[in-house]
């Protein structure tokens, strides 16, 4: 299982970005896609994740507001629109995929190589 992120990058503060990831591989079945990050000398945290079936979100306190995901299912993409972008969501973000590989494997979870975003004027 391959997990391709894109859209990082340098935005300025209050400005806007969106993030995309794509799975891809030998995939039987995705439970949740979305979001950790990692900002310089700070653990990686969640940031956002979503069930692929039904789409029930849930994000970290941090962002709630600000940022939204969304996903397509049939594509095996989710997508993170972060909005009011400040210097504290300066991080790497890295796209995370539970899937089942096979239809009796179990669940496992895949990283994606991050994407950086910076916030600065």
């Amino acid at each position: 299982v391959q997990l391709q992120a894109s859209g990082g990058g340098l935005v300025q503060p209050g400005g806007s970005r969106r993030l995309s990831c794509i799975a891809s591989g030998t995939i039987w079945y995705i439970n949740f896609m979305g979001w950790y990050r990692q900002a310089p000398g700070k653990e990686r945290e969640k940031v956002a994740m979503i069930r692929m079936s039904g789409g029930t979100a849930d994000y970290a306190d941090s962002v709630k507001g600000r940022f939204t995901i969304s996903r397509d299912e049939v594509k095996s993409t989710v997508s993170l629109e972060m909005n009011s972008l400040n210097a504290e969501d300066t991080a790497v973000y890295y796209c995370n995929a539970n899937v089942r590989k096979y239809y009796d494997d179990p669940l496992q979870d895949y990283w994606g190589k991050g994407t950086l975003v910076t916030v600065s004027s």
